[in-house]
C-alpha cells in the first residue's frame, strides 16, 4: 500500500476550503450506500458462536442480508458463503452442529443449511413467499425438530382463485384483492396461502403438513418433539376479519388443535423449555386491524393444553415486542417500547416485578438468550444505526462497529428531547430536536418537521440517517411523539381515537412553537414540514390549517379518507381508528371533514408530493388527488413518483435520490 509523503498532505490539506473541510466531516446522501446495519441474531446452543445478519445498502435493488458467525471465544467473524450469498432467520441445530437459513445462492433459494462454523452451505428446498395482504408482524419461518433429524418451514402453495384471477379477463372474487408489496408490474394478490412443511435433513424429502385456504406462520416446535405451534386467522371470512389465534399441529398426522379462541389477535407463539406453557403476543380488543393496532401488544403465557391464559407483561403499560424465553424458563424477555426509546426488558414467570436489561437510550431491536445470563441484541445509538452488543450481567460488550469508516470523524448532530403541555392542557407531549452543528447564539438556522406514521408509532433519540443529512446542511429537525403515538402508555395511544386530523395534529404545531421559543437560533422565517404515511397525511392536513412553513413534502400521504378506505388492501384501519365503517352513521361525512382534500383551495405552500408507484398501503392514487387539487388552486406543485417501490422507498438509491431533492426543494423556497 503506497503512502503519500507528508508534504504532499500538508498541501493538500492547506488546499481544502474552510467549506469543503466542513463538507468532508459531515454526513452526505450519498454515505446512506456505505451503511450496514445487524439485523437478526442467534447463540449456539453451547453459546460459544453467535449467528448474525448484516444488512447492506451498495447493491442494484433493496438491501441485502448476508449472515455472519462470530466466535466469541477470539472475536473474529466470517460469513456464511460467498459474496453473492444472502441470508436471513438462522436457526442452530440442537447440537449445535449445522446452521440453517432462509436465503439464496448459486441461483437458487430457499432454506439453506451449513456446517457450524459456516463452510459447507447447501440449498436443502425451495420456499415460496406469497405478497397477500392478509399477512401481518408474521414470525418465525423455520424451526429446528428436538432432535436434529427435521426442519419445519413455511412456504406458499396456489389457492383455489389463483386460476381465474390470472385469466383475461381477470376474476376478482376474494376481499383482500390487492397486495401488500407488489414486485414489477404485479397489482393484485397472488392468492398463495402459507402452510406448515417438515424437511427430513438426510434424505432431503419433503412432505406437507398443513393445507386448506388458511395461513399458518409464525412456527415452533414443541420440545417433545410431537407438536408445531402457530398463527392462523380462521375467521369463516378472513378476509373481512383480522384476528390471529394460537394452534398446534401434531406431526405425525397433521391432526390441527386450537389453543385460543378469542376477539383479539395472538402473534408469535414460543414454548417454554419444559414444553408446558407457550409464550406469545397479544392483544385484548376485538377491532385489531392487520397493518397497525392501536392497542399495544403485551406478553402473554398460555398453557400448552390452552388452560391458564394470563397477560404477563400487564404491569408495563406500553407496546412489547415478541417475547423469547430464557433457558431455565424462569424469565420472558421482550423489547418495550418507551418515551421514543426501545428497551429490553425480562418478565419473571411467578410474577415479579419486570427488569430492565437494556435501557440505554436508542433503541433495541433483534435479541437472543443463553446461559450464564448473557444477551446477545442489536441497538442503534444516537450515533449509528443497529450494530451487535453482548450483555453479561451488568456488563455490555459491543462487538461490531460496521460503520467507523464511514461514521467515524462525521461531526453528527445531537438529539435533545423537550416536553410541552398540549392545547387541550391534558397531556404531556414530548419532543426530539435535532440540533444542526455549529448552532451559536447569533447564527440562524432553519427547522424541518418531521412527522412520524402509524399514527401508532413513535421517534426518538437512535440514528435517524436522514435528519442527520438535514443537520449536515444546517438544518434543525423535529420530531413530534403526537398523542396516538406509542411509548407512552396505553391511553396516550387511545387520545387520537375518533379524532383523525384534529388535536393530534395542534401538537405538531404547539411542538413548532415550543421549539422556537425556547431555541432563538431557530429561524421562524424558514420553516419546513414533512411526513411519510400518517406523517404524510398530517403534513397534507397542516399546510390547509396554516401557512407557517415556506415548503411541504408528503410522503405516501393519505389525503381523501374516504377514497383511501375504500382503495388500501386494510379497510378495517378506519374502523378501528372511529369505531364504525365508514358507510354506518355519518362517518362518511365526518372522514371527508377531516380530509386534508376537502380544504385544498386553503393551501399557499409550495408542496412536492412522494409516492411509491406499487403503494398498496396508501395507494398513489391520493397524491394523484392532491396533485391535481393544489394545481388547480394555483400551488407550487410536484409529484415524484418512484418505480417498484411500495409504501416506502427501500432502493437506497431511490432514498438518496428523495433526500437530495427534499433538500433542494427546501432550498428554493427557503
Amino acid at each position: 500500500m503506497s503512502r503519500w509523503p507528508a508534504s504532499s498532505v500538508v498541501a493538500a490539506v492547506l488546499a481544502l476550503s474552510p467549506c469543503a473541510t466542513r463538507a468532508q466531516t459531515r454526513l452526505q446522501s450519498a454515505d446512506l450506500f456505505k451503511l450496514r446495519s445487524v439485523g437478526s441474531v442467534q447463540f449456539s446452543p453451547d453459546g460459544s458462536r453467535l449467528a448474525y445478519t448484516i444488512r447492506s445498502n451498495d447493491g442494484p435493488g433493496p438491501p441485502a442480508s448476508q449472515l455472519w458467525l462470530l466466535e466469541l471465544s477470539t472475536g473474529k467473524s466470517s460469513r456464511v458463503g460467498d459474496e453473492k450469498t444472502r441470508g436471513s432467520q438462522p436457526a442452530w441445530s440442537p447440537d449445535g452442529r449445522s446452521l440453517a437459513f432462509v436465503g439464496s445462492m448459486d441461483g437458487k433459494s430457499g432454506l439453506i443449511i451449513a456446517s457450524a462454523d459456516g463452510s459447507n452451505p447447501s440449498w436443502m428446498a425451495d420456499i415460496q413467499g406469497t405478497n397477500s395482504s392478509a399477512l401481518t408482524n408474521t414470525g418465525r419461518e423455520i424451526s429446528w425438530s428436538p432432535d436434529g433429524k427435521s426442519i419445519a418451514f413455511v412456504s406458499a402453495m396456489p389457492g383455489p382463485e389463483t386460476a381465474e384471477a390470472a385469466g383475461d379477463p381477470m376474476v376478482i372474487t376474494r376481499f383482500l384483492y390487492k397486495p401488500t408489496l407488489t414486485e414489477g408490474n404485479t397489482r393484485f394478490n397472488d392468492n398463495r396461502r402459507l402452510h406448515i412443511f417438515v424437511l427430513e435433513v438426510s434424505s432431503k424429502r419433503v412432505r406437507q403438513l398443513t393445507d386448506g385456504v388458511h395461513d399458518e406462520h409464525s412456527i415452533d416446535w414443541s420440545p417433545n418433539g410431537g407438536e408445531i405451534a402457530f398463527v392462523s386467522n380462521r375467521e369463516p371470512d378472513a378476509d373481512h376479519f383480522f384476528n390471529y389465534d394460537l394452534f398446534v399441529v401434531r406431526v405425525a398426522d397433521g391432526a390441527i388443535r386450537r389453543l385460543t379462541a378469542t376477539e383479539n389477535a395472538e402473534y408469535w407463539p414460543r414454548w417454554s423449555p419444559d414444553g408446558r406453557t407457550i409464550a406469545y403476543g397479544g392483544t385484548r380488543r376485538g377491532l385489531t386491524d392487520l397493518e397497525t393496532t392501536m392497542e399495544d401488544t403485551h406478553v402473554w403465557l398460555i398453557g400448552a393444553d390452552g388452560g391458564n391464559r394470563r397477560e404477563l407483561g400487564r404491569s408495563v403499560d406500553n407496546r412489547q415486542g415478541p417475547p423469547e424465553w430464557s433457558p431455565d424458563g424462569r424469565f420472558v424477555y421482550s423489547t418495550v417500547q418507551e418515551r421514543g426509546n426501545v428497551r429490553l426488558v425480562r418478565l419473571p414467570v411467578d410474577g415479579g416485578q419486570p427488569q430492565i436489561i437494556v435501557g440505554d437510550r436508542g433503541a433495541a431491536g433483534q435479541f437472543a438468550v443463553a446461559k450464564g445470563d448473557r444477551v446477545a441484541y442489536t441497538f442503534a445509538t444516537a450515533r449509528d444505526q443497529a450494530q451487535l452488543y453482548l450483555r453479561m450481567g451488568p456488563e455490555q460488550k459491543q462487538l461490531t462497529d460496521l460503520n467507523a469508516g464511514v461514521l467515524g470523524g462525521k461531526e453528527l448532530a445531537e438529539v435533545e428531547p423537550f416536553t410541552f403541555i398540549s392545547n387541550d392542557n391534558k397531556l404531556q407531549v414530548e419532543a426530539f430536536l435535532t440540533k444542526p452543528p455549529g448552532t451559536t447564539e447569533g447564527s440562524k438556522h432553519p427547522l424541518i418537521v418531521t412527522i412520524h406514521g402509524g399514527p401508532h408509532a413513535q421517534q426518538g433519540p437512535a440514528f435517524n440517517f436522514q435528519n442527520q443529512v438535514y443537520a449536515a446542511h444546517g438544518w434543525a429537525t423535529l420530531m413530534v411523539n403526537y398523542r396516538g403515538s406509542t411509548g407512552y402508555g396505553q391511553a396516550f395511544a387511545d387520545a387520537i381515537f375518533r379524532d383523525q386530523n384534529g388535536d393530534e395534529a395542534q401538537d405538531v404545531l404547539y411542538a413548532v412553537s415550543a421549539a422556537i421559543r425556547r431555541n432563538l437560533w431557530i429561524d421562524r422565517d424558514r420553516l419546513g414540514i414533512e411526513g411519510g404515511s400518517y406523517g404524510g397525511q398530517l403534513t397534507a392536513w397542516l399546510i390547509t390549517q396554516t401557512h407557517i412553513f415556506k415548503a411541504a413534502i408528503p410522503g405516501r400521504a393519505i389525503i381523501n379518507l374516504v377514497s383511501y378506505n375504500y382503495m388500501t388492501y386494510y379497510n378495517q384501519y378506519e374502523e378501528m381508528e372511529f369505531g364504525m365503517r365508514p358507510h354506518q352513521g355519518n362517518l362518511m361525512d365526518e372522514l371527508w371533514k377531516r380530509s386534508p382534500l376537502r380544504y385544498a383551495a386553503q393551501v399557499k405552500t409550495p408542496t412536492l408530493l412522494i409516492h411509491g408507484e406499487n403503494d398498496n398501503d396508501v395507494p398513489i392514487a391520493e397524491s394523484e388527488q392532491f396533485y391535481i387539487a393544489l394545481k388547480d388552486a394555483g400551488v407550487e406543485t410536484v409529484m415524484l413518483r418512484y418505480p417498484r417501490e411500495g409504501h416506502g422507498l427501500r432502493e437506497p438509491k431511490h432514498i438518496v435520490d428523495s433526500i437530495d431533492r427534499s433538500i433542494a426543494w427546501y432550498e428554493k423556497h427557503f
